[in-house]
């Protein structure tokens, strides 16, 4: 019999037409406007419920539901019920030995015998797992959100060598309007990463409160299910235009589909109609995409029938917030330890930082043309990027009272200083200066020559500097060993050139020959 319920007042009309106006089944359905059928089984559950027109007046609807159709009785249930998860991380867990469900059932039976068959076990495991595989709808707010994310992008070719450069495909989406932005990039570092974004919020010319980008490096240096770790750089541009980065959860596309979505859609539309057109630089070939992008913004949807372009400028345009006049100046943080000569290196030029800083770790922002260098968030030093390798950059207010007093050292203050001592050692001082690559290489020999005069005496000094000019020994030390050994009281000169041969007796002579 089929079991359509219909409600109880049709019910009670069915068993009053056939009682009391004595009509047929036939006229009974079209009476009602059911079928036949319904009337029938209608007529004998009243029968098998041994109910006859007219009905008892204390019987209720709910009553007469109930007689009518009783309560099916409750399927056995297994006193054990399978344990999916358990079984899902298992065959996870060991797929390398091939652990299928047959085994799992076979450990299954033996813990409950009268658990359920293998055909069965089966089937709820797939029901379980497809259960599991589910998602939330997520409703975007006109103006809240841009995902953004890479795909694998075209080829550029190179002239000179011939060879493919592989580019990645950088695309932004919102999330109201499906609005799109997407550029081809060589890379997916940290300032291409920038980049990309800048130019997105420039192409909307609008700003979301927040961005939702993946968990690569160029945007969290941590990921984390809770706290990611933003990197400095990509949190400073979100500074600059007044948004926040949310980054999607790891192993979670399913928290930006509309990025993943985009990218599929960009790759469709886009890379997918220039893939027989070859381009020979960058530029070239995010012209083209442009182009497409145009197109792929313009085209009206198929169910809105309204274009990615005119959702973006009717929802999230007025929603979102202006964007900022100022330009984005990319900056890079490092960390770095001061060096005993209260110097920091950064990319192997040296920048100075006070003194005072010796051995502590700071935070430096790279700049573009400037170097600023922060401790605990308080700005320590400023200086103008240098563009020569090893260069020291130094600022007098960052060094010690004794350093900034070398300042004052000139060349030619310390041949000042040794002329009056004498001509002598002010031409020695002079010649040490002169044999080093740089003058102050040689200040702290040249004043050590001039402490030797405290010991020796101003006399004495000058005439070692005369020897030491003389047999061309100009160096500290050689002026210390003429000094302490008393070189400097012997003469010295030529030596007399010698015209007769001493006399030897090994020595033959003239006359040995010519005989």
């Amino acid at each position: 019999m089929p079991n359509t319920r219909l409600p109880m007042r049709k019910i009670q009309e069915v068993l009053r037409l056939h009682k009391e106006c004595g009509l047929s089944r036939r006229d009974i359905a079209k009476a009602c406007d059911i079928a036949r059928s319904t009337v029938s089984d209608y007529l004998w559950r009243a029968a098998q419920a041994g109910l006859s027109w007219p009905l008892p007046a204390e019987l209720s609807e709910t009553a007469l539901e109930l007689k009518l159709f009783p309560p099916a009785p409750a399927e056995r249930v297994p006193r054990s019920l399978p344990d999916f998860t358990y079984i899902h991380s298992e065959l996870i867990a060991h797929k390398r030995f091939n652990l299928t469900l047959d085994q799992l059932w076979c450990e299954y039976k033996e813990q409950t015998p009268d658990g359920y068959q293998y055909s069965r076990y089966c089937g709820l495991y797939r029901e379980w797992l497809g259960k599991r595989d589910y998602c939330m709808r997520q409703d975007h707010k006109a103006g809240e959100k841009v995902f953004v994310d890479y795909g694998d992008g075209l080829e550029i070719w190179d002239k000179s060598t011939g060879e493919p450069i592989p580019t990645d495909l950088f695309v932004a989406v919102w999330g109201a309007s499906n609005y799109t932005y997407a550029e081809a990039a060589l890379s997916q570092d940290l300032a291409s990463w920038c980049a990309s974004h800048r130019r997105a919020f420039e192409y909307f010319g609008r700003v979301p409160h927040v961005v939702v980008p993946d968990n690569l490096k160029s945007a969290v240096n941590k990921a984390s299910y809770y706290e990611p770790e933003i990197n400095v750089t990509y949190a400073e541009l979100a500074e600059h235009y007044g948004c926040a980065v949310i980054p999607a959860r790891p192993n979670h596309p399913r928290d930006k589909p509309k990025v993943e979505t985009g990218v599929l859609i960009a790759k469709r539309w886009i890379l997918a109609k220039l893939r027989h057109r070859t381009f020979y630089s960058l530029p070239e070939l995010n012209a083209a995409v442009r182009e497409l992008l145009e197109i792929l913004n313009n085209r009206p949807l198929r169910k809105l029938k309204k274009s990615r372009h005119e959702l973006f400028e009717t929802l999230d345009r007025p929603a979102a917030q202006a964007l900022n006049d100022r330009p984005y100046e990319y900056a890079e943080w490092k960390k770095a330890r001061v060096n005993v000569d209260y110097h920091i290196e950064i990319e192997s030029r040296y920048y100075s930082v006070p003194f005072r800083l010796i051995r502590e770790e700071v935070d430096v922002r790279l700049a573009a043309n400037t170097v600023e260098v922060f401790r605990k968030g308080e700005l320590v030093a400023a200086h103008a990027r240098s563009r020569v390798p090893h260069s020291y950059t130094t600022k007098r207010e960052h060094m010690p009272p004794e350093h900034q007093k070398h300042l004052e050292w000139t060349p030619s203050r310390i041949i000042d200083w040794a002329a009056k001592t004498g001509p002598s050692t002010a031409e020695l001082v002079n010649r040490i200066m002169a044999g080093k690559a740089h003058p102050e290489q040689g200040y702290r020999a040249c004043l050590g020559v001039l402490r030797l005069g405290k010991s020796y005496g101003a006399e004495r000094l000058e005439a070692a500097a005369g020897r030491a000019l003389h047999f061309k020994a100009c160096t500290f030390q050689s002026i210390r060993s003429i000094l302490s050994s008393g070189l400097d009281r012997q003469r010295y000169g030529k030596l007399p050139a010698q015209t007769v041969l001493p006399f030897h007796e090994n020595i033959r002579g003239g006359q040995y020959y010519s005989s």
